[in-house]
C-alpha cells in the first residue's frame, strides 16, 4: 500500500481539529490572510449562488469576486462529481433548522 499523500494527511488533519477555534487556529497559521480571504470570498459566492437570487455580475459586485471566479464556483455547484460545496451548503442549512 502506497504512504498517504500529503493531501490525505491534511485532510486528516482536518478532521483532527475538535472545534471551530481549532479550525480557526489552524487556518491562520496555514494560510496566508490572502488565502483565507480567498476561500472565503468563494464560498460567499457558492452561498449566494446557493440562494439563486442574483445574477454572476450582482454576485462579482457583492464579493469582489471576478466574474470568472463567479462562473467557476457556479460549475463546480451545479456540474463536478466531488459535490464538496453542495454538501456543505445542504448541511449548514440543516443546522438552521
Amino acid at each position: 500500500m502506497p504512504p498517504p499523500s500529503d493531501d490525505d494527511i491534511l485532510v486528516r488533519a482536518i478532521l483532527s481539529l475538535q472545534s471551530e477555534a481549532e479550525v480557526k487556529a489552524f487556518l491562520d497559521d496555514l494560510c496566508t490572510p490572502s488565502e483565507l480571504r480567498a476561500f472565503a470570498e468563494r464560498f460567499k459566492v457558492a452561498r449566494l449562488l446557493d440562494e439563486g437570487q442574483s445574477s454572476y455580475r450582482e454576485i462579482s459586485e457583492k464579493t469582489g469576486a471576478s466574474t470568472t471566479t463567479v462562473t467557476r464556483v457556479a460549475r463546480f455547484l451545479r456540474d463536478m462529481p466531488h459535490q464538496g460545496y453542495r454538501r456543505v451548503l445542504d448541511r449548514l442549512k440543516a443546522d438552521k433548522e
